[in-house]
């Protein structure tokens, strides 16, 4: 096993570990505002591919599922049909949580880097909060394109890495940095976990080098937008 491989094990068994608290540290740790981070980016994607009718919504990096719930009650509420909901993830543990609260969908343990999809099969390819977390990047990126239909859209949310010029980027960066692990260490009493993921924003992309990684792997950037002083943001990429 190369480095590169231990490293994504090593992720993959952490998010094992804190996948029965993952939902309330969520909600606990964004105060709920992750919701309508999630909702937009649904919004935005079925405005963005303007049709009725959708063959397969995949949910990459899956976790819990979460994301998913939003696809399809979005999609009811704007009277789109939507044939198939697929979610996948490395994580059996967060599977196992999706299961017990998605019963629409079909569920398959698999990475973003080897997509386990069938070549332009599916409509829209959502990934939140997770292209952070794999490792080869790039490669994610081009079975993204390969498993999506012409047209198709890439959704990604994600905490993109910040340049802490102003106040206001100080004042997040330390909320960060020093509140955000022990609050998630608390609840999921998994402290290292929620270490990381501060240390992984920081080691992450700025919001410009990720769509220009989007566009090298041929997508065309329809949207971008930050929330909440620059904490998360929304990136919506067309198949040409």
């Amino acid at each position: 096993m190369n480095s590169k491989e231990e490293k994504q094990d090593k992720i993959v068994h952490m998010f094992d570990d804190i996948a029965p608290t993952y939902d309330l540290a969520n909600r606990v740790l964004s105060f709920g505002i992750d919701k309508q981070w999630r909702k937009k980016g649904c919004n935005k994607a079925y405005d963005i591919l303007g049709v009725t009718t959708v063959a397969q919504i995949t949910d990459v990096a899956t976790g819990t599922g979460d994301l998913l719930l939003y696809w399809r009650d979005i999609a009811k509420e704007r009277n789109i049909q939507v044939s198939k909901y697929v979610g996948i993830d490395p994580s059996v543990g967060m599977l196992d949580v999706a299961k017990s609260k998605v019963d629409f969908a079909e569920f398959i343990v698999g990475k973003a880097q080897t997509l386990p999809v069938e070549d332009a099969s599916t409509d829209i390819i959502s990934i939140s909060y997770g292209i952070r977390n794999v490792v080869d990047r790039v490669e994610a990126l081009a079975a993204f394109y390969r498993a999506l239909r012409p047209s198709g859209i890439v959704v990604i949310l994600e905490f993109t890495k910040q340049e802490h010029k102003s106040f206001i980027d100080k004042v997040v960066h330390f909320g960060m940095k020093h509140i955000l692990p022990k609050v998630g260490g608390l609840i999921s009493k998994n402290y290292e976990a929620y270490q990381y993921l501060p240390d992984s924003i920081e080691d992450f992309l700025t919001t410009q080098m990720l769509v220009k990684e989007l566009e090298e792997a041929g997508f065309e950037m329809k949207y971008v937008k930050s929330f909440s002083m620059g904490i998360s943001t929304l990136l919506v990429a067309q198949k040409k």
